[in-house]
């Protein structure tokens, strides 16, 4: 009986180290993983160019304030993220698919794509 309730234990404190790590891991560009500029679809390469030069752009929606509401990159503080739609071909909506980047409009510090609605980030790379 005492080892198994050392076992649980044990099994408890693992479980929460590996919940804190993950925790701790979110929200750090360390964290997350990376794809190159050529890596994207053609649609998000397009919306990265449309951008860097201001425009235009195809949805109604596209550089509004991004929230971060996930938790998934880095923390800042509230409109240094702004998103933009990556046209899905097929799709009626908008689709799964943005780009959200922080910093100065023209010139972003970072940009990171999601293909899945926000479940997940990659860092754009050069």
């Amino acid at each position: 009986m005492r080892s198994v309730r050392l076992v649980h234990a044990v099994t408890v404190i693992a479980a929460m180290f590996v919940v804190a790590s993950s925790a701790c891991a979110r929200g750090t560009p360390d964290a997350l993983a990376s794809v190159s500029v050529r890596q994207l679809p053609g649609e998000a390469r397009d919306v990265l160019a449309r951008i860097q030069s201001g425009g235009p752009f195809t949805y109604e929606r596209d550089g509004v304030v991004f929230g971060n509401r996930e938790h998934i990159l880095p923390s800042r503080p509230r409109g240094y993220y702004h998103e933009y739609t990556v046209h899905t071909p097929g799709e009626r909506s908008r689709g799964a698919r943005r780009i959200v980047c922080g910093g100065p409009a023209r010139a972003p510090e970072a940009c990171f794509y999601s293909d899945d609605h926000y479940q997940s980030f990659r860092r754009i790379v050069q």
